[in-house]
C-alpha cells in the first residue's frame, strides 16, 4: 500500500512538471488517501500487536 502511495506521488511530480494540474490533483489525492490508510492499518495492528504481547506476558 505503502509502494502505491509512493508510486501515484511520482506520477504527480511527473504530470506536475508537464503541466497536466489537473492530472496532478488527482495523483496527489490518491497518494495522500493511499498514505492515510496505511498510517491507519499501521497504527492499528501496533495496537493490536502491544495487546497480544501483552496479554502473552501475564
Amino acid at each position: 500500500m505503502l509502494s502505491w502511495a509512493f508510486t501515484f506521488l511520482v506520477l504527480a511530480i511527473i504530470a506536475a512538471i508537464f503541466g497536466f494540474s489537473g492530472l496532478a490533483g488527482v495523483f496527489g489525492w490518491l497518494a495522500f488517501i493511499l498514505f492515510a490508510l496505511f498510517l491507519a492499518v499501521a497504527v492499528a495492528l501496533f495496537i493490536a500487536a502491544r495487546k497480544v504481547v501483552g496479554k502473552m506476558t501475564d
